[in-house]
């Protein structure tokens, strides 16, 4: 026995099923089955009108607007960042007070990181010249420019400035000072000799060795 008013197609093209039980979609008003109801499964062009979510700051636990087409997660970091009552993004936004002047971005860091050129304050991502559009005197020198001054100005910096060895006064090493000193002349040999020949001295010089290695007599035995 066929029902032909009972029941109703599925409205999506690839289904098109016939369904004894059919639902409503309450934004685009077209009727599916249980498979095809949903919004993502029917790719309904009205959803935007029923489909909004709303998050909830993890920390306050309050409603934070979203504007359509905007990512939660950026708006929920946004609002934790500048108007979360919390304990803990207070704290936050007490240490990270500095925020980058770069246009879009939201980051804040611990400390200034102040660019040479422009003066004006960015984070750790948007600090170099290229990274923020610097309008600076000049243009943006690029990276390695910028390390090949640094490298530059440190040797420039270690050769100016005198080392604590060379500042203090060094106590001069005895083969300095016997290098330094006038060189010494031997005296001439006739001075040595007393005006003896070569080979008078030597005879002199034996008998001197004899006579320190010669045991003395005690005195008393010479005057036995």
């Amino acid at each position: 026995m066929e029902f032909p008013d009972l029941g109703a197609h599925c409205s999506e093209p690839s289904c098109q099923r016939l369904d004894f039980l059919p639902l409503k979609c309450d934004a685009c008003s077209g009727i599916f089955c249980a498979d095809h109801v949903a919004y993502a499964q029917h790719h309904c062009g009205s959803a935007y009108q029923k489909d909004i979510q709303v998050p909830v700051c993890p920390l306050c636990n309050v409603p934070v607007p979203v504007a359509r087409g905007e990512p939660p997660d950026r708006a929920v970091g946004e609002h934790i960042d500048r108007d979360c009552r919390s304990d803990p993004a207070q704290q936050k936004r007490k240490i990270f007070t500095n925020k980058c002047e770069r246009a879009g971005c939201r980051q804040r860091e611990m400390m200034k990181l102040t660019c040479e050129r422009c003066s004006r304050n960015f984070c750790i991502k948007h600090r170099h010249p290229l990274d923020h559009d610097c309008s600076g005197e000049g243009h943006p020198t690029s990276r390695a420019g910028l390390a090949a001054i640094s490298r530059a100005q440190a040797v420039a910096s270690t050769s100016t400035v005198p080392s604590p060895s060379r500042t203090m006064p060094s106590c001069p090493s005895p083969s300095r000072a016997t290098t330094r000193s006038p060189s010494w002349t031997a005296p001439p040999v006739i001075a040595l000799q007393n005006g003896l020949s070569e080979d008078e001295a030597l005879q002199r010089a034996l008998e001197m060795s004899l006579a320190e290695t010669k045991p003395q007599v005690p005195r008393y035995l010479t005057l036995l």
